[in-house]
């Protein structure tokens, strides 16, 4: 599937560059250190290539059971006006994705989900934790959700 979600014009204010580097490089250890569940989230380090830089980016990313070997994930942002880096990395690179779950590492391939299964995987989301429920709501833009199917 396609990566074609288009951003939003208004939503929250999200750190940037420098500062959500260094946010993410903290959250990154922490995932680690408390083994994947933090926040009351199942959390999983989400690996991408940089779409501009192709350097590797690691981001911690609330996750949800998907069918079979696959992990559901929203790309929030928070309510954001525009999609995480890391939703626009898989947009770019969509067979270049590793995750961190459950004590193991896998290769996955992301597929965005439109229509009545992205539907079907929002409510999941929502339901399992509402406060995804208020992200949709600052922002007026479709909030992404990605699959990521295991490879191999």
């Amino acid at each position: 599937m396609s990566f074609t979600t288009p951003p939003g014009t208004h939503g929250t204010r999200q750190p940037r560059g420098p500062v959500l580097r260094l946010v993410n490089r903290m959250s990154v250890g922490r995932v680690r250190r408390a083994g994947g569940r933090t926040m009351g989230m199942d959390l999983l380090i989400l690996h991408t290539v940089g779409r501009k830089t192709g350097h590797e980016h690691a981001t911690p990313v609330a996750w949800f059971p998907g069918t079979g070997a696959s992990w559901l994930v929203a790309a929030s942002a928070n309510g954001a006006a525009g999609h995480p880096a890391w939703y626009l990395n898989l947009a770019a690179h969509p067979d270049e994705v590793e995750i961190e779950v459950q004590g193991r590492t896998v290769a996955v391939t992301a597929e965005e989900l439109h229509g009545p299964e992205r539907e079907a995987a929002w409510a999941q989301i929502v339901q399992a934790v509402p406060r995804f429920a208020s992200y949709e709501r600052k922002t007026d833009r479709v909030i992404p959700v990605v699959r990521l199917v295991e490879r191999g």
